[in-house]
């Protein structure tokens, strides 16, 4: 995978896309990663902009952010509200992680503390504990420095890509 362009973005908001990057290349059966913000909008995504530019060309797949990386934004979104409504009619408190477990692959979500939600789509293959070891040593770096400025900015950079 080729690390998106963190061009123009600061030292906070390239660390997490490091981190992302990171947590793709690293954890075997991995195969993209995305940060939603609490309203649901796409932060970080772990495929390259030339990648998403090209999503779908000659299905009627929209280019851009709006590729396969806002698909999984959309899971991760819809997954974090569903499961935060069924934790409130059980009053079984805050929800910490979601995992959906399908035929061809997996779905993990993990809250981070400021409401913001880190999802990963891995390989049906993977090692469940691993994804998950490593995506709470993302969410336990990345909590404190996830901040409305460095919010806004990924946000920022995420409309601008092509």
């Amino acid at each position: 995978m080729t690390a998106p362009s963190t061009y123009g973005l600061s030292t906070q908001a390239r660390n997490l896309q490091w981190l992302l990057t990171d947590l793709v290349e690293e954890v075997p059966g991995v195969n993209s990663v995305a940060v939603v913000s609490s309203d649901g909008l796409l932060l970080l995504s772990s495929e390259p902009a030339a990648v998403r530019a090209d999503a779908g060309q000659g299905t009627g797949r929209p280019k851009g952010p709006r590729g396969a990386s806002a698909d999984l934004a959309t899971i991760v979104s819809g997954l974090g509200s569903l499961t935060t409504g069924a934790a409130a009619l059980m009053d079984g408190g805050g929800v910490k992680q979601t995992m959906v477990a399908m035929e061809h692959g997996s779905v993990f979500v993990m809250a981070i503390s400021d409401g913001s939600l880190l999802g990963v789509h891995a390989a049906p293959d993977c090692d469940m504990s691993v994804v998950a070891y490593h995506m709470a040593l993302f969410v336990g770096r990345a909590g404190h420095v996830l901040t409305p400025e460095v919010r806004s900015e990924l946000r920022q950079s995420m409309e601008k890509t092509p």
